[in-house]
């Protein structure tokens, strides 16, 4: 059986990516050359591998068997590669994608991008935000390097905590609210007194004031974290936000912090990278990088 590399690579991204146009940009080449590759390796294997499903393709049960060992090989591979070229950050010509929020860009990039000048002159960074269901594929295809954030959902990847956070409410400064509670909020009914704002990329809000049936309570929603203290200034409305974020915010001046023991209101703030990268130097180096400048000891 000639089963060349090439053949491999266009297996794992269809697998991985479950529709063969989003394979073929993950390996940059054309939809026909991946169909003609997968048309290959069917005739090699005598079985189909991979069969039509909602959204593109699902596979088979002899390409499930197979997936693991393929995805080892070339983990292998590319391990032994990338060890053996090694990685020099002052000298280093290459581009590094993160995936970051709006309000995650405004925590780590500006040490980050100084830190990474630097050591690193000639690398890029850019950032983007990648929806959750497609951000593990996209590490494990090397077109996210690392992820920044609250991210529960992708179990399947590497992780490490820079620092943990919690849920607070924040509402301007002289806020009648404010005055009432202090900054201290004994009872969770008495959010129900409040308007607030919610962030459409972020859920937590919206499902907090759900489970404190004032989700009725919820007057203005916004795409950005960004356009909270503006709002905020000028209204009486609240937002439930990450503690951290809010003292982002403080600068600026005019806001009241309240502490109150909201649902699951503690959470991890971490880097998540892909096993296939774990022994990259390049990654392995950014992720150093960001473990010195944000890891609380």
């Amino acid at each position: 059986m000639k089963l060349d590399l090439n053949l491999l690579r266009v297996f794992d991204a269809i697998y991985t990516a479950r529709n063969v146009s989003r394979a073929a940009a993950a390996l940059d080449l054309t939809q026909p050359a991946v169909s003609q590759g997968l048309t290959r390796l069917r005739n090699l294997m005598g079985d189909p591998l991979f069969v039509r499903a909602a959204g593109g393709v699902a596979p088979t049960a002899r390409a499930q068997r197979m997936a693991p060992a393929i995805q080892e090989a070339l983990r292998a591979l590319e391990s032994a590669v990338r060890d053996a070229s090694g990685f020099d950050p002052a000298l280093a010509e290459r581009v590094f994608r993160l995936h970051m929020t709006d309000i995650g860009e405004d925590q780590f990039l500006p040490r980050l991008i100084t830190t990474v000048r630097l050591r690193a002159p000639r690398t890029r960074i850019e950032t983007m935000r990648v929806p959750l269901a497609d951000l593990g594929p996209a590490m494990d295809q090397g077109r996210v390097d690392l992820a920044f954030g609250f991210l529960p959902g992708l179990k399947s990847m590497r992780s490490a905590i820079l620092f943990q956070d919690r849920y607070i409410i924040l509402m301007r400064a002289g806020h009648p609210f404010a005055r009432r509670h202090g900054t201290r909020l004994r009872a969770l009914d008495a959010i129900q007194a409040l308007d607030f704002i919610t962030v459409r990329t972020h859920a937590y809000t919206r499902t907090t004031l759900e489970a404190l049936h004032a989700a009725d309570r919820v007057r203005v929603t916004t795409e950005h974290f960004m356009a909270l203290p503006a709002l905020i200034e000028a209204t009486d409305l609240a937002v439930i936000i990450p503690r951290n974020i809010a003292l982002s915010f403080a600068p600026r001046g005019g806001y009241a912090i309240i502490e109150a023991d909201l649902p699951q209101h503690q959470f991890d703030v971490g880097i998540h990278w892909s096993h296939r990268y774990d022994k990259d130097p390049a990654n392995r180096w950014l992720r150093g990088v960001a473990l010195e400048l944000y890891r609380e000891d």
